[in-house]
């Protein structure tokens, strides 16, 4: 794993080297979300994190040549007990991360010592990637659910108790996102993951899988997000926020593991102000709820 891992930095040190417009863009992210930071200290981080990201593709190109013993024996849990505890109360789990650390691996060592998940996932342009991608998620038991047309199918999950895991970090676009603050900073953010929780009352866990010394790895499994009281007309906004909150704790310990090149803040269509957006997120709020109920039913 040490070689893997070695490997894995000289790859993603080299795409810090020739991906300019990734590198300036991830800079400039970094910049806003830590002011006080200086330039330099900006370049070290952006550089960590593109080594980082080699590291975690040939690490999860190793783990899909490993039998599940040889799994185990790299990584280790914490708190795992919360998500036991949440699968016995009966209504499913909601398990969510960012493009942060290592995710890919705990979903598939997350099936080998509790339940296999669904992962919920955006599919790949390239057909050969794709399939190649889909048959590494899949090979502990677990199973992907493509966003078109995957609400019915998460539902049908969390009746039967299992855990579908969210990455709630990307950019959507205004009509299936509530903006909530990341880093100060409005981001537009996916409203499902709120959604599904408040309608079904399913428990949401934030999930982190970090890195350790000597090639080994940590999967944490956070106390779950209690939800806003009911009657809050704007209940998804709050809960979409304090999942994000729990995120962004993550992110500003361990600054290097997070996909800072990824374009996670833009203006609102239009060119709104979009902080002027946060009191009237009910409408979008009600919307998605809506949405979500529909299905239900």
């Amino acid at each position: 794993m040490r070689v893997v891992l070695a490997v894995g930095t000289v790859l993603g040190r080299a795409f810090y080297t020739v991906d300019r417009v990734h590198r300036r863009l991830a800079i400039d992210n970094l910049r806003a979300a830590f002011p006080a930071r200086s330039e330099d200290e900006c370049r070290v981080i952006c550089r960590d994190m593109f080594s980082h990201f080699g590291r975690l593709l040939v690490v999860l190109l190793k783990f899909s040549t490993m039998s599940p013993e040889q799994m185990l024996a790299c990584v280790e849990f914490e708190g795992e007990e919360r998500v036991v505890h949440a699968h016995a109360q009966n209504r499913g789990v909601l398990l969510y991360t960012g493009h942060f650390g290592f995710w890919e691996i705990n979903a598939l060592v997350h099936a080998l010592t509790l339940k296999p998940m669904a992962v919920l996932a955006r599919p790949l342009d390239n057909p050969l990637l794709h399939g190649l991608l889909e048959q590494v998620r899949t090979r502990t038991g677990n199973s992907v659910f493509y966003r078109r047309g995957a609400i019915r199918r998460v539902l049908r999950a969390l009746e039967a108790n299992q855990a579908v895991a969210f990455l709630i970090d990307q950019h959507m676009q205004p009509a299936d996102a509530v903006y909530v603050e990341f880093f100060n900073r409005p981001a537009a953010t996916t409203s499902a993951l709120a959604a599904l929780a408040l309608r079904t009352g399913a428990p949401v866990v934030p999930v982190f899988a970090l890195p350790l010394p000597g090639g080994r790895f940590r999967m944490v499994y956070e106390h779950a997000v209690e939800p806003p009281p009911p009657d809050d007309e704007h209940a998804i906004t709050e809960f979409t926020q304090r999942c994000t909150d729990v995120l962004e704790m993550y992110v500003r310990r361990y600054p290097e593991l997070w996909l800072w090149m990824h374009r996670r803040w833009r203006d609102a269509p239009g060119g709104e102000d979009v902080k002027g957006m946060f009191p009237a997120a009910s409408s979008e709020t009600a919307d998605a709820a809506d949405d979500v109920e529909e299905k239900i039913t």
